[in-house]
């Protein structure tokens, strides 16, 4: 499965299974803000929101630990967002 890994801010392709053992799917992110899945897989948390986007890992995560919040998982997307913004808007100062 190719997910994203802001950690090292690339795509990459992981060899993972989702099942229902350690999967949470949200009915078309409608009772899950906007979330598709979470998913735990040895090295974290994968967190896929609704359309056609790649999952995010987060180390060291696991759904217990966000309490199986969506609200919670859209927060750390959100952050993920933000951060690249910064990192954008700041090698663009830099250019200038």
């Amino acid at each position: 499965m190719e997910i994203y890994n802001p950690q090292k801010g690339r795509y990459e392709t992981l060899d993972i299974t989702i099942n229902k053992t350690n999967t949470t799917w949200f009915d078309d992110g409608l009772d899950g803000d906007g979330i598709y899945l979470m998913a735990d897989i040895k090295i974290g948390l994968l967190i896929q929101e609704t359309g056609y986007s790649n999952p995010v890992l987060f180390y060291g995560l696991t759904r217990a630990k966000i309490d199986y919040n969506p609200q919670a998982a859209k927060t750390l997307l959100r952050n993920i967002h933000s951060v690249a913004e910064e990192a954008y808007f700041f090698f663009c100062l830099q250019d200038n």
